[in-house]
């Protein structure tokens, strides 16, 4: 009784996930030079948009890289004081 419970749920999976593929499969194909016939201005948006992206990762590296320099300074003056208290 288990095995066919099994079988018939995993046969229902397989056919509500093959029915999507022939959905998409019977649609027209794609137009694709719809997408791109926005125009000027909205590709200068899109890129205005990458830029500021971009911009924002310059602070972001510069503070990462200074605390990693602090972090590695603090470590060294506490392995410099470990030693100092084994002597």
């Amino acid at each position: 009784m288990k095995s066919v419970r099994t079988i018939l749920t995993a046969l229902s999976l397989t056919i509500a996930s093959i029915s999507t593929a022939f959905a998409s499969a019977a649609a027209n194909e794609v137009d694709t030079s719809l997408t791109y016939n926005s125009g000027i201005l909205v590709l200068a948006f899109a890129g205005f948009l990458a830029l500021v992206v971009v911009v924002q990762t310059i602070p972001a590296i510069v503070s990462l890289y200074t605390m990693i320099k602090k972090t590695a300074e603090q470590s060294r003056q506490q392995q410099a004081v470990r030693a100092n208290v084994r002597d």
